[in-house]
């Protein structure tokens, strides 16, 4: 009996794994225009055997066996998937259904995501990178896509996913993006706004303020200074001081987004989710800044699925909300007002593990939101190496401090390595407790490309391939793991 016979037989008699040594993944059998497919896995590696007849099968190319094909994981049987099966296609999802950005860094976690969000009142985001990103996991932008595509395959997952170009800032990429199929294009503003303009005194201001264009400063003048304007019960208003500094630390952005968007978006020939990220800054976004920003874009008919602001606090990675929460509920209300308003979606980034202001985002945006997480799933692979392979951990813990400081020099955190329980004092079945330790997590996150792209010597992997592995052969805790955790953040978020 052949590998397709024995996995068709394995399959009816509801096995997921039999003593040959395959894997069976039962959410992916699929029979579809004269063709047969079922995703299995031999080994570390995930093919589909497909059977049959017609286009659909002839398009697919592996090796013909048993009256079949076995077909690897590839980018062009990934375009023939799509070709035929839409749902294994990213979509965009518009401003009607709360969304949520998962960042699958290692092409391995989006079965487990899909596992947590299905049946939810929530759509994910399955592939979301930024060019910073890719350079540290070593992909690209097609295998992004590629594994999220597969994994909505071997799920059987039809509700429907995004694929976002994050936090992209430079045309070329942005341009890349969208030619490649990403459904979602975050825009990063960080470097059209100008953070320079709060630490000025008065006088300085106001000569700065002279620089622009009399024509842009008209503008601005007969439109916003000293008028009220309501988002809900809020007012909001612009003196002359508010609105120098407005005009000077966001105009340019303003600009830049009306370019992408006319340029780029319009032309995209079809429906894109367009987010504006001006979270970037030195200081939280004022609520009448990120109104006077909707304002612009909403007059100029740019039409945006969500909105990124700075929230007062700190929104550091991988740990809980850092600052007040009564200070927080106040600004968000008026936040989520100004962009129910102008009909766009809350976005909260850096939302990884965010648990204590998850429910007053639920309440304000009343579902209207886009929550952004990264790097989640790579500290739960992380947790299942501690538990599985402890010698492994052990070995990138010690390295992860070594390379601190240099990791330290790409993020905003407040690590205090110190506090660190020293590896010595800690047991191999309590190593995964590290994963629970903020100062732990923090370390390990911020160190995740400069452990992947270690080598020895003589150029080989120190870490790479048998964390790799590790996780392929833990899959199932791996996914469990995954639906605990981004579960706890559904919960928390009502969804």
């Amino acid at each position: 009996m052949g590998v397709y016979a024995k996995a068709m037989e394995g399959l009816k008699k509801g096995e997921t794994t039999g003593d040959w040594g395959v894997k069976i993944y039962p959410g992916s059998y699929t029979v579809q225009d004269g063709a047969t497919l079922l995703m299995v896995k031999h080994g570390d590696e995930k093919f589909i055997l497909a059977a049959g007849s017609g286009s659909f099968y002839d398009e697919l190319t592996g090796r013909e066996e048993d009256g079949g094909k076995i077909c690897p994981l590839t980018h062009e049987n990934r375009l023939v998937l799509n070709k035929y099966l839409l749902y294994t296609v990213p979509r965009a999802f518009g401003t009607g259904i709360s969304t949520i950005g998962l960042g699958d860094r290692l092409g391995l976690a989006s079965p487990g995501h899909i596992q947590t969000v299905r049946g939810r009142d929530i759509r994910p985001i399955l592939a979301q990178q930024s060019i910073r990103e890719l350079s540290l996991t070593g992909r690209d932008y097609n295998q992004v896509v590629d594994a999220a595509c597969f994994a909505a395959f071997q799920e059987g997952y039809k509700d429907g996913f995004g694929a976002d170009g994050d936090h992209l800032k430079v045309e070329a990429d942005i341009k890349m993006s969208l030619d490649m199929g990403f459904t979602m294009l975050t825009l990063d503003c960080s470097e059209k706004i100008d953070n320079t303009i709060e630490g000025l005194s008065d006088a300085e201001l106001e000569a700065k303020y002279l620089t622009v264009p009399e024509e842009r400063r008209s503008y601005y003048e007969k439109k916003y200074l000293d008028l009220e304007f309501e988002a809900k019960e809020h007012r909001l208003t612009f003196d002359k001081k508010s609105l120098m500094k407005n005009v000077l630390i966001y105009g340019e952005a303003i600009e830049f987004m009306v370019y992408i968007y006319v340029t780029y978006i319009v032309n995209a020939g079809r429906v894109v989710d367009f987010e504006i990220s001006i979270d970037e800054t030195e200081t939280p976004t004022d609520p009448a800044s990120h109104y006077l920003v909707a304002k612009e874009l909403y007059d100029r008919e740019i039409s945006i699925h969500s909105m990124a602001p700075r929230f007062c606090g700190e929104f550091q990675k991988g740990i809980d909300y850092i600052g007040d929460l009564e200070q927080f509920e106040k600004e968000l209300e008026v936040h989520a007002a100004i962009a129910d308003q102008f009909g766009y979606k809350l976005s909260i980034h850096s939302g990884s593990d965010k648990f204590s202001v998850f429910p007053l985002v639920a309440k304000h945006t009343t579902g209207r939101f886009h929550v952004k997480t990264a790097g989640t799933n790579w500290l739960e692979a992380v947790r299942i190496v501690a538990k599985f392979n402890p010698q492994l951990y052990r070995r990138m813990h010690a390295y992860a401090l070594e390379h601190f400081l240099e990791a330290k020099a790409y993020y905003h955190v407040t690590t205090d390595i110190t506090a660190i329980k020293p590896l010595e004092q800690t047991e191999d079945s309590a190593l995964h407790t590290y994963m629970d330790d903020n100062n732990a997590r923090q370390l390990l996150h911020i160190t995740y490309g400069l452990l992947l792209q270690a080598k020895n010597e003589a150029g080989e992997p120190l870490f790479k391939t048998e964390f790799f592995r590790t996780l392929s052969e833990q899959e199932e805790q791996y996914d469990a793991a995954l639906a605990s955790h981004i579960g706890k953040h559904l919960r928390l978020l009502n969804k």
